[in-house]
């Protein structure tokens, strides 16, 4: 059953499209030689976005696609967002629900390159020279999960060595039990820190600094 977005939410987003600076690639992945409950809803919703604005375009690809292996796109279906600049911004399972939104707004930064945060925080962030990896296990009627999302995206977007996934529990239920996710947002950072929960960017970026092994400023506590 394909999902139906209202019109008046349509044309909302179309105002919200109607500001964007650079063109946006939405690279959608999919494994052909399996079964995807979710790929035909996912791609609908990403066709719909593409179609409110000519900055917007939809790239598809299945798991064998050198995009997939350039990528590193371990499961699927996925969506990688990238700008006028590549970024490790990525969503695996389908964008719905609460995180429909997050995707909306995604779209708007990756095509601005120009994320809302703090500047001292956006200092920090730029200023990490080493990989973070970023898990966000979410469900679609988690009201919370959409900030955790969109924080992990807005730093991947400020430095090119951090990654973001979005992760939806219900699709992908037997890596949400490796990672004993009970409540979501659940959020993992290089496999060394986790926490659930909505948060601020600065607590965020306190746990990324603790994953690192880093001092904590005391701004940040």
């Amino acid at each position: 059953m394909v999902i139906e977005i209202e019109e008046e939410l349509l044309e909302e987003i179309r105002r919200i499209f109607s500001k964007l600076e650079g063109n946006v690639r939405i690279y959608f992945f999919r494994n052909t030689e399996e079964e995807c409950q979710f790929c035909e809803d996912t791609l609908h919703i990403l066709k719909t976005l593409a179609g409110l604005s000519d900055k917007i375009s939809v790239i598809e690809k299945d798991h064998r696609s050198d995009e997939a292996r350039k990528y590193n796109i371990p499961m699927y279906p996925a969506i990688l967002l990238h700008g006028e600049k590549e970024y490790n911004i990525r969503f695996f399972g389908i964008p719905a629900g609460y995180e429909f939104g997050a995707l909306v707004e995604d779209i708007v930064d990756v095509s601005t390159g120009k994320p809302k945060v703090d500047s001292k925080i956006a200092e920090a962030v730029k200023s990490i020279d080493e990989p973070v990896w970023i898990k966000v296990f979410v469900t679609p009627t988690c009201p919370y999960c959409p900030r955790a999302v969109r924080t992990a995206h807005k730093f991947a977007i400020l430095n090119k060595n951090i990654t973001g996934d979005m992760i939806e529990a219900m699709e992908f239920s037997e890596l949400a039990d490796k990672y004993g996710v009970f409540s979501v947002p659940k959020i993992i950072i290089n496999e060394k820190v986790e926490f659930e929960g909505a948060a601020p960017d600065s607590f965020f970026l306190a746990k990324i600094l603790e994953a690192l092994g880093r001092e904590i400023p005391e701004t940040l506590t």
